[in-house]
């Protein structure tokens, strides 16, 4: 789904109908329902109004799985209620009694779903699975049945179209806006038939992601190699004692766990002097949903296709890819991809250059192979130490996860002001004893900013990668509410009382994901579905974070010698600016070829009959994707884009955002104070993170630079030609 409000967000986390009487409920009646809705929620934590400090935290301490089921029942149930309050208003529809009432819908289904989004990426189990794959298609028919709620469609549209709209706020007429292209872009306008129609391909959907998700996460738990001792040739002592770790909590002390996610199969192709175990943990990683067992995603995938096309096709449009990015900055498929492939040529001739250096490098050690895609990182390390003398692993040494975390802070207070202390142990519940919490308040005032959530490792039923969420975001039109924002990591953890030591790239992400946490901490919006964000526009904000990593501020205050506690040398600094766009063709391209398969995948005029594995083969081969370099998301296991809908025709955004990044950066670099000009920085939070979704994403970023960005800084930062004009 795309464009719904947060009253129908809620629900489509996992996206049956949950009955609803719409009958006038006689007064007589009115004190038992509210005593038996009272008892209800005393007895379902879940559904309980949060208590305690900070205006109220979630019970992550107390969740139980007994409780989600009926919690979302009854959570869905009183949506509807409050929906059918709206619709039965004698009223004539207007802002207040429509649309800031749905603002104000599904308190206690936002309240429940807080919790289903813990148990969905930081602690599943098969318990929680088998719920989930029960639900998924109640919650996609209850967001069904309010998007097509006829009634209270024609009460949005006629504020939407009122004269009272003309006299809103600019923000109250953005929001009606988003409301509006909820219900349009949703089925709202279609006949009865082709509602039901499109309500049904939601609730299959539901079904298939779930599916989806649950295949790759089960490759990823089943698929784990366990090594001895004499195996772990190359690898640095860090990584040795994390895979130790993650064989023990697996039950085989003694051994070295290389567990199939990204955090552990990276660093082992880097380090690993044993090439046929490369050769095994990467076929093994980038096989996940594609081994042709009970864990297959190809067929799910081909019928997502055909039903996302279907759906569209209902609505009038050609494709999915026309439909998703009609609101977007890109706005149609062709701009996004004209994008994509003003790059790629000089990204795949790069990769060409750094395979021949591989190669050299292979020759003159005598090691006799032919560089393949298993080889690729393993000699890259090697290139990158003998042409710019940088051991990535020497570079480990000076990126401890809590120096960097400290770095974070810093940069967060010079940037938005803010201070982030440490909440007593104990006083805010977590969901594990990994999580730690900080209280974030603005430097100046001491105002209450909100909170922030960190967890920051890998365990087994937390999926995979890095992420940030909210449990609250700001918003003041029903009093004021602060922020509950969070970062989730898969870091491996170290020996005890060891320092957890992470690559750059690692830590580029770690600062990248930060960066969607200030976004939420930094709003100053009224109404909660203007938090929400579109969706080439908001890694933009992640990805220039990410700049501050090498600013020199961070480097000599917080990278720090695990061991000496000595900053990083200069000359050691030097190498790492002079490598910055090192590898650049490799991770170019890793990148732009899953984000140019999601949307042609999605701009087919019929791909009700498609073969994922063999469209991926012979669409890159077409293009002609060096053998070397896979995707960085196969489409087997590609979760942005059939896990739900999130980066479905939209991973290009990755892309769209950097030229924005790119150039914002520029703007830091050319200010007389650098990248804490406090000027820039001012501008920056204001015109860039305060109004979230408040102002179209062109017109902040016009207001910020004072032009729109053009792709000439990206092309710099990537070390590629810069297009001729």
């Amino acid at each position: 789904m795309k464009s719904l409000p947060l009253w129908v967000t809620t629900a489509i986390l996992s996206v049956g109908l949950v009955g609803c009487n719409n009958a006038t409920v006689p007064n007589t009646e009115k004190t038992a329902i509210a005593a038996a809705t009272s008892e209800i929620r005393k007895n379902n934590t879940l559904l309980q109004p949060w208590t305690g400090p900070y205006q109220g935290v979630p019970a992550f301490d107390k969740m139980s799985l007994a409780d989600l089921k009926p919690a979302l029942e009854f959570g869905m149930q009183q949506q509807l209620a409050e929906i059918d309050a709206i619709t039965n208003n004698p009223e004539a529809a207007n802002f207040e009694n429509t649309i800031v009432a749905l603002e104000k819908a599904g308190e206690d289904l936002s309240r429940v779903f807080r919790y289903y989004g813990i148990w969905s990426s930081n602690k599943s189990s098969a318990e929680f699975r088998a719920i989930q794959k029960e639900m998924a298609p109640k919650l996609s028919a209850f967001s069904s049945k309010i998007t097509q709620n006829e009634a209270l469609f024609k009460r949005v549209e006629a504020v939407y179209h009122s004269d009272e709209y003309k006299k809103l706020t600019s923000e109250q007429q953005r929001l009606t806006h988003l409301v509006y292209l909820g219900f349009a872009n949703n089925g709202a306008t279609l006949d009865a038939e082709k509602k039901q129609r499109y309500a049904e391909i939601n609730q299959r959907l539901a079904q298939l992601y779930t599916a989806f998700s649950s295949n790759v996460l089960a490759d990823e738990e089943g698929y784990v190699l366990y090594l001895t001792e004499d195996q772990l040739g190359g690898l640095p002592q860090s990584y040795i004692n994390g895979a130790a770790s993650a064989a023990k909590t697996r039950g085989k002390e003694g051994m070295y766990a290389v567990t199939n996610t990204r955090s552990s199969m990276d660093p082992f192709l880097t380090y690993s002097t044993d090439r046929a175990l490369r050769e095994k943990v990467w076929n093994t990683y980038y096989s996940r949903g594609d081994n042709g067992d009970e864990h297959d995603n190809n067929a799910l995938i081909t019928e997502i296709l055909a039903l996302r096309d279907e759906r569209v096709g209902l609505l009038g449009f050609d494709n999915y890819a026309t439909w998703r990015l009609q609101d977007r900055m890109a706005k149609k498929p062709s701009n996004a991809m004209n994008l994509m492939m003003s790059v790629w040529p000089a990204a795949i001739a790069r990769v060409e250059e750094e395979v021949a250096d591989m190669q050299a490098l292979a020759d003159k050690l005598g090691d006799n192979i032919d560089i393949e895609a298993w080889d690729y990182r393993y000699y890259a390390e090697k290139v990158r130490k003998e042409k710019y003398d940088l051991d990535s692993n020497e570079v480990k040494q000076y990126l401890q996860l809590d120096k960097l975390r400290e770095a974070m802070f810093y940069v967060a207070g010079r940037l938005f002001n803010f201070n982030f202390t440490p909440v007593p142990e104990g006083s805010v519940p977590v969901f594990h004893e990994d999580v730690k919490v900080w209280h974030v308040t603005d430097k100046t005032t001491g105002e209450e900013i909100g909170l922030w959530y960190l967890d920051p490792f890998a365990r087994q039923g937390k999926r995979s990668g890095a992420w940030a969420t909210s449990y609250r975001g700001y918003s003041t039109f029903d009093g004021q509410k602060n922020v509950l924002s969070s970062n989730n990591s898969n870091f491996m953890k170290g020996a005890p009382g060891e320092p957890v030591l992470i690559s750059w790239d690692d830590a580029t992400t770690y600062f990248h994901e930060f960066g969607h946490a200030l976004h939420a901490l930094s709003a100053k919006v009224t109404y909660p579905t203007l938090n929400g964000g579109v969706r080439d526009y908001t890694e933009f904000q992640s990805q220039l974070l990410e700049r501050w990593l090498l600013t020199d501020e961070v480097i000599n205050k917080y990278l720090v010698h695990s061991e000496t506690g000595k900053p990083m040398p200069k000359e050691l600094v030097e190498k790492i600016k002079k490598a910055a766009t090192f590898n650049s063709g490799f991770k170019t391209t890793e990148y732009l070829a899953s984000a140019i398969i999601d949307l042609k995948l999605h701009m087919l005029d019929d791909p009700s009959n498609v073969d994922p594995d063999a469209f991926e083969r012979d669409t890159l081969n077409a293009m002609n994707m060096p053998k070397e370099i896979v995707m960085r998301h196969r489409t087997p296991q590609f979760g942005h884009v059939f896990s739900g809908e999130g980066y479905a025709a939209a991973y290009y955004g990755y892309m769209w955002a950097e030229v924005l990044t790119s150039d914002a950066a520029e703007a830091f670099a050319e200010a007389p104070g650098g990248f804490y000009d406090k000027e820039v920085a001012d501008k920056l939070v204001k015109h860039l993170f305060s109004v979230r979704n408040a102002v179209d994403p062109a017109e902040a970023y016009r207001a910020f630079r004072g032009r729109d960005a053009t792709i000439d800084a990206l092309m710099r930062d990537r070390g590629f030609p810069v297009p001729k004009k």
